[in-house]
């Protein structure tokens, strides 16, 4: 069970170090960041790369924006294997709903919680 943790630091670790590095060495704002990582997601789960990460560091590989790529790739390839070309539109937004939505009411519970202000 240990090492189902180590595995998910590794990975997850080595994602977040890499972001860090392109942040700290290049001019790339940190939202185009974020952008590569969604669409590397994609990418590398369209070409078959990505599942055996899944399958072997579990939410190291699924948690970070990487894993959104990934969520919102079997989302359409499922819908479009279901639904046809509407699956195209309707796949990804269906797949990744819960985690959209846990982000969303999350994030408005902790805007409760913090009572956020304007800083000067």
């Amino acid at each position: 069970m240990l090492w189902t943790f180590v595995k998910a630091f590794l990975v997850g670790g080595a994602f977040c170090a890499i972001g860090q590095i392109l942040v700290d060495k290049t001019k790339l704002t940190p939202a185009r960041i974020l952008t590569i990582y969604v669409v590397m997601g994609v990418f590398l789960t369209s070409i078959g790369v990505y599942e055996p990460l899944v399958q072997w560091a579990g939410a190291g590989a699924t948690v970070p924006l990487t894993g959104f790529g990934y969520v919102l790739s079997n989302g359409v390839r499922d819908a479009v294997a279901a639904k046809g070309v509407l699956g195209i539109f309707t796949g990804g937004a269906a797949a990744a709903a819960a985690g959209i939505t846990a982000a969303v009411v999350f994030g408005y519970v902790a805007a409760l919680v913090a009572k956020p202000a304007d800083k000067f």
